[in-house]
Order: C-alpha cells, then structure tokens, then sequence
C-alpha cells in the first residue's frame, strides 16, 4: 500500500480484461509517438477511446514503474577481487545511478551485499540489469529486495 493508501500488484497481463491490455498498449503507442492522439493510439490497438480514459490512470507497464524508482538489489558474492567492481561497471555502463552500498564482512568466503539504485535513467530494465550481473564471475545470487 503506498502513502496514499492505494494497493499495487503485479499481475500477469494473460489474466487481466483485454480492454485492460489494450489500453497499456495504447499507451505505450502514445510513448513511442507512433501515435500523435489518443484517437490515433486506440485505433491502431482496437480500443474505444472512453475505455481507455477509464483504465489510463490505473495500468502501468512493469519496466516503467520499475524504471521510476529506487531499486535495491541483493546478492551474495565471492570474496573475490574485483567482483564489486565489475558489478559496479555494468550499472554505470547502463547509465544507473549507485545510491547506496552495503557489504558485510565475508565469512566462508563470501559475502552479502546490497546496492540501491536510481534507475530513471538506465538504458535497460531491471530485470535486464539482473541478468547481466548474474553473469559476472564470482556473483552467487541477486535478488529485488525492494523499491520506492
């Protein structure tokens, strides 16, 4: 529940009413600028156009609300030189900002570390960012621990 006392979830997109789909469609249209009007967007996606003033303000895809917020990620890493480092690399490389670092001390050889990070400006999701660190040597586990 955020501040405003209004509930998020994330849903699978199979599940939701096609009117519902149609208009996140619709909107990603307008985004794009495949589409000057609204007219124009629910034409090409087959919605009426007072279908989609009812659902706009309640339908976000994932990745946009992911890419306004804070995300702070888990991950357990080999004690290892150079691993954090590398980690670091690829955010800055996709243009994410490091908010915050945390690292404990290693114990059997590895380590549990958090970082926070500002992804209005990254150049791909999250979930793209997750796997591009899953694949740096000496990485164990990452994980979404939270966003704002």
């Amino acid at each position: 529940m955020n501040s405003d006392g209004q509930r998020f979830f994330i849903v699978n997109a199979a599940i939701l009413p096609e009117a519902i789909v149609k208009t996140a469609k619709a909107k990603e249209v307008l985004a794009r600028g495949d589409a000057g009007t609204i007219h124009e967007a629910v034409g090409k996606v087959g919605l009426s156009r007072s279908a989609f003033y009812k659902y706009k303000d309640g339908i976000f895809p994932f990745h946009n609300a992911a890419k306004e917020q804070i995300v702070t990620i888990s991950m357990i890493l080999e004690h290892k030189s150079g691993v954090l480092s590398r980690i670091l690399n690829t955010v800055a490389n996709v243009q994410g900002n490091v908010l915050t670092i945390n690292q404990n001390l290693p114990l059997q050889g590895v380590a549990n570390v958090s970082i926070s990070i500002q992804t209005v400006d990254m150049l791909m999701s999250v979930e793209e960012l997750l796997s591009k660190i899953k694949e740096i040597n000496g990485v164990k586990k990452v994980e979404v621990v939270g966003q704002t």
